[in-house]
């Protein structure tokens, strides 16, 4: 069979992840602030190298709930007489599934699409394998439409290529997959580009989800592995026995945790074979040196979120997964001008059950070795990576979807071409729009709406970028933006210059907003916050007793339905109020702005939490006997523990427990 490149659908129950919060995310960067000893000095460095300030210039996604229907998915499938791998644009590039003729689906394949709060910028849902580009976490780009197309593999045969523009670095990356004739192994060529003259902190992990049993075995070459376990600490642990449990098979692990295997020299590969010996293998070359296990753990909280992720009754899954470092909590110097590039190759493999099952590690580890150098020796690979590589500069013969339009801002704006991955200029739209304006024509336009909840659009953060708002004409606008940037670069004193000269410009809710998160008193940030809500959703205007009724047309646009941008808006600073007014103590006002909001989890969760602070023991309670289910709950947020324990000494209901430290069991 000749190998194919075809657009397809599949329906699946699916929540959308919805309209972005236009809020900029001034709060810090997902990630953790880890202790460890004995380190090695490449380590020890890029652990504190890099970390993101914030996720800007990207937006959060929150607007999602857990009402999924049946939609149609677009999707793409590159096939071969051996394997058909499935491919969702629309999210992320997620290779969705990969289906072996003799052994069937060798990834967790979720039968849901349910976003979920783990990704930097909010959304992300699991399964399949994830390409995680940007810095530690789920890439913003995980529930985010990326390119496709179809180039010309290494062998002649058709290729799928996925790429984008990731923001938070400024830095476009692409990902190939290729199915060479009669091939067991899906390959893929990933490549990240420096495009500027000076260095960028680099992170990649591919994310690998397989379906867990109760006599899955991880298998990786290594001995000793650094375990990071929800306490902030990096430790180096022997692998896979320590303090009386086989970490190997994930189901018997008590709690959630991180194994980053310490390969050494040995070549890179990671596996999860069942019962029979049977099961997912991972290889790649050289670059790629970094092999991880997460696993969710026997603990309520584990399974809670399993369930959570998808639906009751769906079978568990696991994570193996490869990086360009030892730990993902670290990140690799990528110079002016570089290139990271690397093959990996996914493939079904299967073992001696007996060897793979038995009570010696390194008998099981080279039993599983032995088995992959007979199938796909290191050195195909290596060749299959130099093949690949004048390939990945081919363009596309063919677009298959459309990604952002951010890779197409950053061409104009640089010059800079990226050969094999173009961003054209037809990808510009609504939202790229001012930002070209302001290159063109050194003027930032104002919102097309005149009132001040129109949004100013999103703010771009790059040296480059802040340069050219500061020689454009102050506005409102350009003023506030230039607030943004200041606070990304940690510049909070200018920014908050910024913000206070776009309020006294024009009084406006995105300004205001921005000072109340810039405010150290509790107080003070609450009337802020809800300075800034009234300045998006003013009160009524009282009716004139002597004035007719007005005309239909002439109704006052405040008493209108919001456009649909208008009501995100409000929602989101109506949120930030309400906690700010619940921080300061001011439960009474943080009860009156949640009345005027839908009442999904999060409120509720709010709401109990104010009753509380406010002595209303019972009213509180009462809104978890009646039961919510909070969208967006953040992996680790202890708000809905931490709540139900000062309600009652009780247990935690199983619907409320997705505790993942073990200090909160």
């Amino acid at each position: 069979m000749t190998t194919t490149v075809r657009r397809t659908t599949i329906t699946l129950p699916v929540a959308l992840p919805g309209p972005d919060n236009p809020l900029p995310p001034l709060g810090d960067a997902a990630g953790h602030a880890v202790t460890v000893a004995g380190a090695p000095p490449d380590m020890a460095f890029q652990l504190s190298y890099g970390r993101l300030a914030s996720v800007l210039p990207c937006r959060t996604q929150d607007g999602y709930d857990r009402a999924r229907r049946p939609r149609r998915v677009e999707a793409i499938q590159l096939a071969n007489d051996r394997l058909t791998a499935t491919v969702l644009p629309g999210w992320g590039g997620r290779l969705y599934s990969l289906v072996h003729r003799d052994h069937g689906e060798l990834l967790y394949r979720n039968p849901v699409l349910q976003p979920a709060n783990f990704g930097l910028t909010g959304a992300w849902f699991s399964g399949g394998v994830e390409w995680n580009s940007g810095s530690t976490g789920h890439t913003t780009l995980t529930c985010r439409p990326v390119f496709a197309g179809e180039a010309e593999g290494p062998d002649g045969t058709p290729m799928l290529r996925v790429w984008e523009w990731e923001r938070t670095r400024d830095l476009p990356y692409q990902v190939d997959f290729w199915l060479p004739r009669g091939s067991d192994f899906l390959y893929v060529g990933v490549r990240m580009r420096n495009p500027h003259g000076h260095e960028v902190p680099a992170y990649w992990w591919s994310n690998i989800a397989v379906p867990e049993t109760g006599r899955t075995r991880v298998l990786a070459p290594a001995a000793t592995a650094w375990h990071f376990g929800y306490t902030e600490r990096l430790e180096q642990v022997p692998f896979p026995a320590w303090d009386g449990l086989d970490r190997s098979y994930p189901a018997r692990a008590g709690h959630a945790a991180d194994y980053f295997f310490e390969l050494g020299d040995r070549r890179p590969w990671i596996a999860a074979l069942d019962g029979s010996g049977a099961g997912l293998v991972q290889t790649s070359t050289g670059l790629l040196r970094g092999r991880k296990l997460f696993l969710w753990g026997r603990g309520r909280g584990g399974r809670r979120w399993q369930e959570w992720l998808t639906e009751p009754g769906t079978g568990g899954y696991l994570e193996i997964q490869a990086g360009l470092a030892r730990t993902q909590l670290e990140h690799v110097p990528l110079p002016g001008g570089g290139t990271f590039s690397w093959l990996e190759a996914y493939g079904p493999l299967r073992a001696d059950p007996e060897a793979v099952h038995g009570p010696d590690w390194a008998a099981a580890v080279r039993a599983a070795e032995a088995e992959l150098a007979a199938r796909l020796p290191a050195a195909e690979v290596t060749a299959a990576w130099h093949k690949w590589r004048p390939q990945a500069d081919q363009e596309p013969t063919r677009i298959l979807a459309e990604g952002s339009g951010w890779g197409a801002l950053e061409t104009l704006r640089t010059g800079v071409r990226t050969p094999g991955t173009p961003f054209p200029e037809s990808a510009l739209g609504p939202s790229q729009s001012p930002w070209q304006t302001l290159l063109t024509t050194g003027a930032f336009p104002e919102p097309p709406r005149t009132d001040v909840a129109a949004d100013p659009g999103h703010s771009l953060v790059s040296g480059p970028w802040r340069r050219l708002l500061e020689q454009a004409p102050e506005t409102w606008v350009t003023a506030y933006h230039l607030g943004v940037a200041a606070w990304h670069a940690r510049d909070r004193e200018e920014a908050v210059r910024a913000w206070r000269r776009s309020a006294e410009l024009r009084p406006n809710p995105w300004a205001t907003r921005c000072l109340a998160h810039a405010t150290p008193d509790p107080d003070d940030r609450a009337t802020l916050h809800l300075t800034a809500l009234h300045q998006a959703h003013p009160a009524p205007k009282a009716p004139d007793a002597d004035a007719r009724p007005p005309a239909p047309e002439s109704v006052d646009a405040d008493a209108r339905p919001p456009v649909p941008e208008v009501a995100v808006l409000r929602r989101a600073l109506a949120v930030e109020a309400a906690v700010a007014l619940l921080d300061a103590g001011r439960h009474a006002e943080c009860l009156a702005v949640l009345d005027t909001l839908p009442p999904t989890g999060r409120i509720v969760l709010l709401r109990a939490r104010a009753l509380l602070a406010a002595g209303d023991r019972d009213g509180a309670r009462a809104l978890f006997d009646a039961g919510f289910d909070v969208d967006d709950l953040r992996e680790g947020e202890p708000a809905l523990h931490d709540t139900w324990s000062r309600l009652t000494t009780g247990p935690l209901p199983e619907r409320y427990d997705f505790r993942m430290h073990p200090d909160d069991l």
